[in-house]
């Protein structure tokens, strides 16, 4: 039997405060410590972009997509940016774009609130020439959409989510809840994630724009000073309970249990965040003496910069780009390379520059030595 959005019954009336009070300090403290070590890390848009990256591959993993970190990067160092001939770079498209969505919406909150105006310019660069482009992009859906195995008919649905005509009337409602006041910021941000999963507002995109409003909010509010936060390593490990979880709030009212294992998840993951974000700036630190020695050229930290923001790059690009004299450049890549900090991916042919890439930071992105 079909679950259906719990309509009339948002925001929650009560919650189970007693069995949430022992998650919200440790959730609390984990984010205050997590932001604590993001804000003594130089220029993060470098170095926190291979976790960025990370981020989008496991978001779009939960939907669905088959795209690893390594063939992300490979794909940007080498691909076509809007060549969807394959399902795989398909795949790769929508994790690119995800980056490029939140990109955007960070933009956005320098000037405006989060918002659904946001979230609509959020969502439209989200689906931007990807497989979902077709489905009016950054438009509330004014048709019924339904949640189940693909094909399956609406009598068959695992859920349905709120009626097309009743959608803009649960947003504004969602959009005056994103800025009560509330008891407790992380409470209230499980809310606000589950609400719009539950309201799926648009008709693709909403599962990776949901998780999107989780760093976005955390910003938004003043608990991080950059949207760099990264929930969908527990999602995605944990997927058959998000689910199932997500589902209880309109099946049983339960959102004091979807609260308690969104806390768990902010818990879990603010720790391993801080841990790699810690691992990230210890090697550039370690990369920096060693190219300042190793290299003795002005361009020398410039070039490591570059090769944090772009761990699998095109020695073509980065002759052409990266701001350093051609012959620099070219001495740089042959003694990192001599000096092990970068490894041949792809061999160069003619004129077609070798792809590099730079091990000891994708396997602290990935979380395990897969390069």
């Amino acid at each position: 039997m079909s679950v259906v959005y719990h309509l009339g019954r948002f925001p929650p009336p009560t919650l189970d405060w007693p069995q949430l009070i022992p998650l919200i300090g440790p959730a609390n403290a984990a984010v205050a410590k997590y932001e604590g070590v993001l804000a003594g890390v130089p220029n993060p848009d470098v170095l926190l972009g291979p976790l960025t990256a990370q981020e989008a591959v496991l978001s779009s993993k939960i939907e669905g997509t088959q795209a690893t970190l390594g063939e992300v990067l490979e794909f940007e160092a080498t691909g076509d940016p809007d060549d969807e001939s394959t399902p795989k770079k398909a795949d790769i498209r929508e994790v690119v774009n995800y980056r490029r969505a939140l990109n955007e919406a960070t933009r956005l909150l320098r000037d405006l609130p989060l918002s659904q105006r946001v979230i609509r310019d959020t969502h439209r660069v989200l689906m931007d020439g990807v497989r979902g482009r077709s489905k009016d992009p950054g438009e509330y859906r004014r048709v019924p959409n339904w949640i189940g195995a693909e094909g399956s008919p609406l009598e068959r649905a695992r859920f349905v989510p709120v009626s097309a005509d009743a959608l803009p009337a649960a947003m504004d409602l969602w959009e005056r809840y994103l800025h009560a006041d509330a008891p407790d910021r992380l409470v209230q941000l499980a809310i606000v994630h589950a609400e719009f999963e539950s309201i799926h507002p648009f008709l693709d995109g909403n599962g990776r724009l949901g998780r999107l409003l989780v760093p976005l909010f955390l910003f938004s509010h003043g608990l991080l000073t950059r949207p760099n936060f990264y929930l969908s390593g527990f999602l995605e490990a944990n997927r058959d309970e998000y689910y199932e979880r997500l589902l209880a709030v309109s099946r049983d009212d339960d959102w004091t249990g979807w609260c308690a294992f969104f806390l768990r998840a902010v818990i879990e993951q603010a720790d391993t965040n801080r841990a790699k974000a810690q691992a990230i700036l210890a090697l550039y630190n370690q990369r920096k003496s060693w190219i300042v020695e190793a290299i003795p050229s002005q361009y020398a930290v410039r070039a490591l910069d570059w090769m944090f923001k772009r761990p699998i790059f095109n020695t073509a690009d980065f002759v052409a780009h990266a701001d350093v004299p051609e012959p620099t450049a070219r001495r740089i890549l042959r003694l990192a390379r001599d000096g092990g900090l970068l490894r041949i991916l792809i061999d160069g042919r003619g004129r077609r520059g070798a792809v590099l890439m730079f091990p000891e930071l994708l396997n602290i992105a990935e979380g395990r030595d897969a390069f």
